[in-house]
């Protein structure tokens, strides 16, 4: 069991985007870049900030996917600004590009791509980051990893350090009052899904599981309340829920995760994606954390482990989420390739059972039905 749990100073609450000032004096952080969203400035989101950081610099064009061209212009552009700190305002895209930013400001590797599969280029000196995010989901504003896209419509490769993790994260969720119910619940069951995956994953960890336990039962209780206004409470459950997903992160995810990064090639949204596959993997993994199991149920109310996988197709179908990827509009060329990537992800490795080939094809088969 790992001792090591490196978490961002937390703001949290309604309002705390006001505490960002006081946040970059505390790092020291005079000249920011400021990375967002064209879609967030049209909110008038970006706008906010800026008002609290008038001297930063800005890179709004993250795009929804993130990618290692994305990282490369924002780096020009943290040079170019002479820049001494990163802001992250945004999704799950938005602050996986600014800790890619933040870590090639350490001088460890020379662009993005250098950094994917490579933690060890990450090196101490990567720059002040602070994460505030807007939608309610990602747990990347508390979580060690990030992944990028090395074509636009290519497969995410993930990077995983300590030092990736934000040094602040302040979570206001009236930031995210608006996002669309669409996204809330993509959103909201990826941060269910990281507290799952996080939960099952080994060695166990009694502080990490907590939180994913806690975590989860917020999420589950909430989602669907978070898509319905005026949802500010449940949103603000939400957003509780994927700061706790990320620190589930610190201890691995598993196989709905194996399947999202594997299927995220054509464009859909990467909680979409787990949110179809985690009734079918849960299914799959239960049984061998029986235990685990049982008590998660039981915090998200349920009788036993055996109820999990119903409980969360029926809040797929409540949210209005695709039963399956082909309703979704994934078209997959070949079922065997797809499951053999999905055997071969690292995100098999934490979970108490591994599925092999077989039964992803078998889960492949449903979900491309």
């Amino acid at each position: 069991m790992s001792a090591l749990l490196p978490l961002p100073r937390l703001a949290f609450g309604a309002g705390s985007l006001a505490s960002l000032a006081d946040e970059l004096t505390a790092l020291a952080v005079r000249r920011p870049l400021l990375i967002s969203d064209r879609g967030l400035l049209s909110a008038g989101i970006v706008t906010l900030a800026i008002n609290v950081m008038p001297h930063a610099a800005t890179f709004l064009d993250v795009p929804a996917n993130p990618t290692t061209a994305a990282v490369d212009a924002a780096f020009a552009r943290y040079r170019q600004g002479e820049c001494d700190g990163v802001v992250a305002l945004g999704g799950g895209s938005v602050i996986d590009t600014a800790k890619f930013v933040a870590a090639l400001a350490a001088g460890g590797a020379a662009s993005a791509s250098e950094l994917l599969g490579h933690p060890e280029r990450i090196v101490p000196g990567v720059a002040p980051l602070i994460a505030i995010p807007t939608t309610l989901g990602s747990g990347s504003e508390s979580s060690p990893a990030a992944g990028l896209h090395a074509e636009a419509h290519g497969r995410a490769v993930g990077t995983r350090s300590s030092l990736l993790v934000p040094r602040v994260a302040i979570c206001d969720p009236d930031l995210a009052r608006s996002l669309p119910p669409h996204l809330i619940a993509a959103t909201g069951i990826d941060a269910l899904a990281h507290c799952l995956e996080g939960y099952f994953a080994e060695p166990a960890h009694p502080i990490v599981d907590a939180l994913a336990l806690d975590g989860a039962a917020r999420a589950f209780a909430n989602v669907r309340a978070a898509t319905e206004p005026p949802g500010d409470a449940a949103r603000a459950e939400l957003m509780a829920a994927a700061f706790a997903g990320g620190a589930a992160i610190h201890k691995g995810l598993g196989p709905a995760h194996a399947v999202s990064i594997i299927c995220g090639d054509q464009g859909l949204h990467h909680g979409l994606i787990v949110a179809i596959a985690l009734p079918h993997t849960v299914a799959l993994v239960a049984p061998h954390a029986a235990k685990k199991a049982d008590r998660l149920a039981s915090a998200l109310g349920l009788a036993d482990g055996s109820a999990i996988p119903e409980a969360l197709q029926s809040l797929n179908r409540a949210l209005g989420i695709p039963a399956t990827l082909r309703e979704a509009g994934y078209r997959a060329a070949s079922f065997d390739e797809l499951a053999d990537a999905m055997a071969r992800s690292h995100f098999n490795r934490t979970s108490p059972y591994a599925p092999n080939s077989n039964d992803y094809l078998a889960i492949v088969k449903v979900l491309m039905a």
